[in-house]
């Protein structure tokens, strides 16, 4: 078995693969001020429940995007299951190339989308991932990395409204059936996530314009399915497609 690591800025997800079938998924808050020791407990706790053997284990695959937290989960996951991990960097996985300036800059979870985007899609694509980040990663149709755009998430945006301001609160993002706010909880809806649905819109837009029209778009990341009017957007949306590019890295 394979166990897929992704360290993301608000949580950590766990996934266990029998080949290519996901058997277990299991997440946690992201907390690099955690031991190595209580993560190794937590962790050891769900294989336990799941009647999972630890030596069943093959490949460790981390990708991570939390720095101080890197070196936590690698020391863990090698005392665990005896395995040092494969921690995804642009050079750990030669049949992606990455066209920009900087190429270390890349967090590792862009880098799995686009590994897992382009096996399921060889052609131009751009994956939307809705986290703590909202980032667009376009790949070209030849393995490409060609760039990233980046800005804030959805929760990112309403908490940053909320921490700024002294008379709006903090709301649950559910999409609001009108763009004119009858109250302030309406009005932030309405505000972030139907301007998040033209935003998504508009760069899809732009993304597709650069590459000629020729450009297909995935979605992925906890938040994907909030905004329902925009699956028409993409041809697929999976949550769980970064782990699967972990998993295919992994599997090299």
């Amino acid at each position: 078995m394979l166990l897929a690591v992704d360290a993301g800025n608000t949580d950590t997800v766990f996934g266990l693969f029998e080949k290519q079938n996901k058997r277990h998924v299991w997440r946690t808050r992201s907390l690099p001020q955690e031991s190595a020791a209580n993560y190794e407990s937590w962790l050891r706790l769900h294989f336990l429940e799941a009647g999972i053997p630890l030596d069943t284990v093959e490949k460790v695959v981390l990708g991570s995007v939390v720095p101080d937290l890197t070196g936590t989960l690698r020391a863990m996951l090698t005392s665990l299951f005896g395995l040092e991990p494969t921690v995804v960097g642009p050079d750990i996985y030669p049949g992606l190339e990455i066209a920009i300036d900087h190429p270390h800059e890349i967090g590792a979870d862009l880098i799995a989308n686009a590994v897992a985007a382009h096996a399921r899609y060889p052609q131009n694509c751009v994956v939307v991932d809705f986290g703590t980040a909202l980032t667009f990663t376009t790949i070209s149709a030849t393995g490409q990395i060609l760039g990233v755009a980046i800005l804030p998430g959805l929760k990112t945006a309403v908490k940053a409204l909320f921490a700024n301001t002294a008379q709006l609160p903090e709301v649950p993002l559910q999409l609001p059936e009108s763009a004119i706010g009858k109250n302030t909880v309406h009005a932030i809806q309405a505000g972030i996530l139907l301007g998040y649905e033209g935003l998504v819109k508009s760069m899809l837009r732009r993304i597709k314009a650069e590459l000629g029209g020729d450009c297909i778009a995935v979605a992925t990341g906890g938040l994907s399915s909030i905004i329902d009017t925009l699956e028409g957007e993409f041809v697929e949306i999976d949550r769980g497609l970064t782990l699967d590019g972990l998993r295919l890295i992994g599997s090299v």
